[in-house]
């Protein structure tokens, strides 16, 4: 979308964009979208990578975190984080919209004759819905005692504040159904929902041969759930292609069977085919939306899926996948048991997938835009 094809509502608005920081996923994908829907607006953001500040032309403005020579020193900084954000000065926009998830950007502090709008991605995982999974499996490492400890000290006073932050805007974004239910849940305000954009186009392009085997891919963390997808496979002796890296990546490697493949250099190109050729893309992760189950509808691509999150947006029985009821292997191999690929229609699913294209997002966005200020 051109900025002359934007409404008349908009087009004239001074509008910033700020988001928690920029290191790569799909909440950064929400951003790209929105800079190129206002291409004039600054983007505020507590870190930056270099590729993406190219990406975002230049026109990311970031603050002291920015210069921290350690990258992963960043996440234990809520405090300082919470800080900057509240101290930026955003006075003279007429719009502000805040993309926020896991961090702290939904907290600046607008002027009374400006909008804010938060794009909600969810309510911060380890205050709220996964805390006690975070303790569990924090994931830094040999700092996961340290990351425990301060997580226990300090989520009393950090939840008050999400709390206090949440008030802040004007009006919220969801990202699926699920995150809506979990801002009424948690900060006690209504959402509308927008799905975020997926580059459905990209893979829609994926040449569709005889499906065999099936798929899975994302970064290997525990919350994935990667290593109860190769457990099934393994006991009913089903292919299976794992794609992607991550830091549980030698221990699935370990666990795979005779019939698992791991894929690890698979690049952009190659991506769409490999989800066209499978019977079916298996997601096991709690995830607020999910992007790649999405991409695999693209290709035409079945989904089964755990029955939570986001997936129950767009994973239709019968229709566009399936569902297993438990996070565990015998829930999946119970839906594998009875899967059969023939029972769906590419067709209808590519159609499914198109309904979350980054048109849909950005006619949807304006258009939410437009009858807010």
């Amino acid at each position: 979308m051109n900025p002359s094809s934007q409404t008349s509502a908009v087009q004239h608005k001074k509008i910033a964009i700020v988001h928690d920081w920029l290191y790569g996923g799909g909440a950064e994908q929400v951003v790209l979208e929105l800079h190129q829907m206002f291409p004039d607006a600054p983007i505020y953001t507590s870190y930056c990578t270099p590729e993406w500040r190219k990406k975002l032309d230049n026109k990311v403005i970031t603050g002291y975190l920015n210069h921290w020579p350690f990258t992963k020193l960043r996440k234990f900084l809520p405090l300082l984080r919470i800080w900057w954000f509240e101290h930026l000065d955003l006075s003279g926009f007429d719009l502000v919209i805040s993309s926020s998830g896991n961090g702290e950007a939904k907290g600046i502090k607008t002027p009374k004759n400006t909008t804010h709008i938060c794009y909600c991605h969810t309510p911060t995982h380890f205050y709220w819905r996964h805390y006690n999974q975070y303790l569990k499996h924090p994931g830094f490492g040999l700092l996961n005692p340290v990351v425990r400890f301060a997580l226990k000290l300090l989520v009393g006073p950090l939840r008050r504040w999400d709390y206090k932050a949440a008030q802040r805007p004007d009006f919220f974004i969801a990202n699926s159904t699920h995150i809506q239910n979990d801002i009424q849940t948690f900060y006690g305000r209504d959402a509308v929902v927008i799905h975020p954009p997926v580059d459905v186009e990209r893979f829609a392009k994926a040449k569709t041969t005889q499906r065999t085997g099936f798929v899975t891919m994302g970064r290997q963390v525990p919350y994935k759930h990667t290593d109860l997808i190769i457990k099934a496979c393994n006991e009913l002796r089903l292919p299976l292609k794992v794609i992607g890296r991550g830091p549980e990546h030698d221990k699935l490697v370990k666990l795979g069977g005779p019939t698992i493949t791991f894929l690890t250099d698979i690049t952009d190109q190659e991506m769409p085919d490999q989800l066209a050729s499978a019977e079916a893309f298996i997601f096991a992760a709690y995830e607020d939306f999910g992007i790649a189950p999405i991409e695999a509808m693209a290709t035409g691509t079945p989904v089964i899926a755990y029955k939570a999150g986001g997936a129950l947006d767009y994973v239709l029985e019968g229709q566009t996948g399936i569902f297993f009821d438990s996070q565990n292997t015998e829930s999946l191999v119970s839906a594998l048991r009875g899967y059969s690929s023939r029972k769906f229609t590419t067709g209808n699913i590519r159609t499914m997938a198109t309904k979350y294209s980054s048109k849909e997002f950005r006619d949807s966005f304006e258009s939410y835009i437009s009858s807010r200020i």
